[in-house]
């Protein structure tokens, strides 16, 4: 068993986000918990921050997803799960690339998220 804990959480206004941060342009923030303040003393306005975080509204994984069409788009042949960014995955877990905007406390100011309200982040790496 692997348990891990949300270092925070994504807060935004968004009612709807793109797909995949590289078409995104919505803008939100970063809620990191306070016990890891320390942590992001680091990270600046410019800078390029990779996210990963926990796919929580996805529908549970089945077999059947093992292939999927790209996009949910039913013209195109399916793909195996593992060459697709679709959040339906065996260990719900995505990955963003995002850019920082604002950094006060706890909470890093981005944008192109493609996260909803609410979801929880599991860690924070650079963009190199």
């Amino acid at each position: 068993m692997i348990e891990l804990e949300p270092i925070g959480r994504v807060r935004t206004d968004a009612a709807e986000v793109p797909r995949s941060w590289t078409i995104s342009e919505v803008k939100g923030e970063l809620v990191i918990d306070q016990k890891y303040l320390e942590g992001i003393k680091s990270i600046h306005p410019g800078e390029k921050i990779v996210v990963i975080f926990h796919f929580h509204q996805s529908m549970p994984f089945t077999s059947t997803d093992l292939t999927q069409h790209p996009r949910g788009d039913l013209d195109r042949p399916k793909k195996g799960v593992f060459s697709l960014c679709s959040p339906f995955r065996p260990n719900p877990i995505g990955m963003s690339v995002l850019t920082v905007t604002a950094v006060k406390d706890n909470v890093i100011a981005v944008k192109s998220l493609d996260m909803i309200d609410g979801t929880p982040i599991l860690d924070i790496k650079p963009y190199r």
